[in-house]
């Protein structure tokens, strides 16, 4: 449904320039959605697929398995769409540290996504509601060190900002300026939490994003931060236990018309649209793991019966591929501190895992020694 321009401009000067910033209604939109059959049936199977989705989560012998490197490939895909060189194997290299094969402020900028979605979710176990408060908190963390640190970590900006074009004037997109700008995240983290009606919580997230993106609040960060809105708020919400489900490989796959609906919904106000986008993007991206999940899972159980078969040494070996199931990419130093074997006998088991295709080695000229537990690095890249 076009609905025509969901807001106002505001005449402005910024940069000597004189432009028009654009000020968004309030969610929800109005006149209200019309959720057709067509976007029923999505937002149902889109319910289903998450369903499927958390129940797996619950089901898996150990979650923190999957969670840590799912939620490392997806910091690093969500920082690749703001420019970033940096691969899931550069950030595991960093976090054992290693040395990454590329700009350290690359892989801090991803690290530090790992660790504001981290703390997003451990504040929200807490009891903390998202808020503005929360967003602030964890906007700070995710531009602590890095490009980010001159950005105003963890402040809503002062000044004004724009997105597309090299100035304000030829633009695609000019937000909120500064003094309108509380006013405007103020009544969307009123949505958030169903004012001034309830939202189903699907629907919800999909129009928050939208919103977020569209008033940039910050003067970096924002994309990243509003992928990251999406899965905090279905944690909140009960709908998924676990942090599993990152729609950054899907924006990416599609960024054209991702970027060509959140225009759509600004000028013509056609929310729908955007809505079967975002659904289609949930079940595609929530079967994915699924997927990817149940070939890890078969991948362990053939891996520790190979493991099983090297007779005496089997337990260490089987210690040691425990470790690389946590971490893919590890040195012989980490798996002592780990396990307390010796380095001669992780050495060996590095060894003996290689013999029988598991484990290979990196490459000792560029970084150091270090392993990497191959077949779950593939499995995790596959679609990246």
């Amino acid at each position: 449904m076009k609905r025509g321009l969901t807001g106002h401009y505001v005449p402005i000067s910024t940069l000597g320039e004189a432009c028009r910033a654009f000020v968004p209604r309030p969610l929800p939109p109005e006149p209200p959605l019309q959720l057709d059959e067509r976007l029923q049936s999505l937002a149902q199977d889109a319910a289903l697929a998450l369903g499927r989705l958390d129940a797996l989560a619950t089901l898996l012998p150990d979650p923190q398995v999957f969670l840590y490197s799912y939620v490392r490939k997806e910091a690093v895909l969500s920082s690749q769409i703001e420019g970033t060189q940096s691969s899931l194997s550069d950030l595991l290299l960093f976090e054992s540290e290693g040395s990454p094969g590329v700009p350290l402020d690359d892989v801090r900028e991803v690290s530090n996504y790992v660790a504001a979605l981290e703390l997003g979710i451990a504040r929200m176990r807490e009891g903390f509601p998202i808020s503005l408060r929360l967003i602030r908190e964890i906007h700070a963390v995710l531009l602590r060190d890095g490009r980010g640190a001159a950005k105003a970590p963890g402040e809503f900006r002062r000044s004004q900002n724009w997105i597309g074009g090299t100035r304000p004037g030829n633009a695609r997109h000019v937000p909120p300026p500064p003094d309108l700008l509380l006013d405007c995240m103020g009544a969307l983290e009123r949505f958030l939490h169903g004012q001034p009606v309830a939202t189903p919580v699907l629907i919800r997230a999909a129009l928050a994003h939208v919103q977020f993106e569209t008033i940039h609040p910050f003067l970096d960060g924002n994309g990243r931060l509003g992928r990251l809105l999406i899965v905090f708020l279905l944690h909140a919400e009960g709908v998924l236990q676990q942090p599993l489900l990152y729609l950054s490989l899907y924006f990416k796959q599609h960024r054209s018309r991702y970027y060509e609906l959140l225009q759509s919904v600004r000028n013509q106000g056609d929310w729908e649209e955007w809505i079967a986008f975002f659904l289609e993007g949930v079940i595609e991206v929530a079967t994915g793991a699924v997927e990817t999940a149940q070939r890890l899972l078969a991948m362990f159980a053939q891996h520790q019966q190979q493991a099983r078969g090297l007779g005496r040494t089997a337990t260490s070996a089987l210690r040691v591929l425990d470790h690389l199931q946590r971490h893919p990419i590890t040195t012989a130093p980490a798996v002592v501190a780990a396990t307390g074997m010796s380095f001669h006998t992780a050495q060996k088991m590095f060894g003996a895992l290689g013999e029988l295709g598991i484990v290979a080695p990196g490459d000792e000229r560029k970084y150091g020694k270090f392993y990497t537990y191959a077949g779950y690095l593939a499995l995790l890249n596959r679609d990246a």
